[in-house]
């Protein structure tokens, strides 16, 4: 069944393969997310990777994996301008349990990026700052993936609130699994202090969302938890989870072709 499912990724998204995978969406939708991520972890065993940012959502949902499958690929892009924070946090989760986390870099250094394209790029173009110091990187850290697995939560933005369980990602042309995409904010504060899980001392000071040093601001008390990205402008997403018509539809009656 494994193999299957796999070589049918790699055949590309075929009606079977939708069915299948709104299938287990559905049947994974009211369980808990360790069930989502034993599902993946038995479908595509070495195949999967977890795609983390190190928030809050991340680290718990990096718990929960090691627990499961402490050799399970774990990945993350380093932009050259994340928290000095951050990067500890990667520290303190490799020494607490024991793995590797592997990074993703631009293939422009920040002063190669700024001969090319001017001097604080985030400021006057973000969304080709993110494409080519997240997008690009992405790209090339799922080339050899059929699946990914990733933090995201429904009431996060309104971009993410069509994410299943499990769904294909046309965007990325991979299957796409959410352990924790119907979970709450409080929910997973609750799993990270029930746990003690590692976090990033930030969210203590005013950061709900963490990313780039230049596109992170800390936001107050009743304002939205990701209104301290991008602040200024109307963007609320880099481009990693920019749901298609295909992906909201989750496969029922989406259109084959992936374009």
């Amino acid at each position: 069944m494994t193999m299957a499912l796999i070589e049918t990724v790699r055949l590309g998204p075929t009606r079977q393969l939708l069915t299948r995978l709104a299938d287990a969406a559905a049947l994974l939708e009211d369980g808990e997310p360790e069930q989502a991520l034993q599902w993946a972890f038995e479908e595509f065993e070495s195949s999967v990777s977890i795609a983390t940012g190190f928030g809050a959502e991340g680290v718990a949902l990096i718990d929960m994996a090691v627990k499961l499958n402490p050799q399970i690929d774990i990945f993350f892009l380093d932009t050259s301008f994340l928290f000095p924070e951050t990067h500890e946090l990667r520290r303190r989760l490799e020494d607490r349990y024991r793995i590797t986390i592997r990074s993703h870099e631009p293939d422009l250094t920040p002063e190669q990026q700024e001969a090319a394209f001017g001097p604080k790029l985030w400021s006057k173009d973000p969304d080709l700052c993110c494409r080519l110091r997240k997008l690009e990187p992405l790209r090339k850290a799922l080339q050899d993936r059929r699946a990914w697995i990733t933090a995201i939560r429904r009431d996060q933005t309104l971009e993410r609130s069509a994410a299943h369980v499990v769904e294909w990602d046309y965007q990325w042309q991979l299957v796409k699994i959410n352990p924790i995409a119907r979970w709450s904010r409080d929910q997973v504060w609750e799993y990270i202090s029930r746990n003690d899980v590692p976090y990033n001392p930030l969210h203590d000071r005013g950061y709900p969302s963490i990313g780039c040093t230049h596109c992170t601001a800390p936001v107050r008390a009743g304002e939205d938890e990701r209104s301290g990205r991008w602040s200024g402008y109307a963007k609320k997403e880099c481009g990693l989870h920019i749901p298609t018509r295909q992906t909201v539809v989750a496969g029922r009656d989406a259109d084959l072709s992936g374009d």
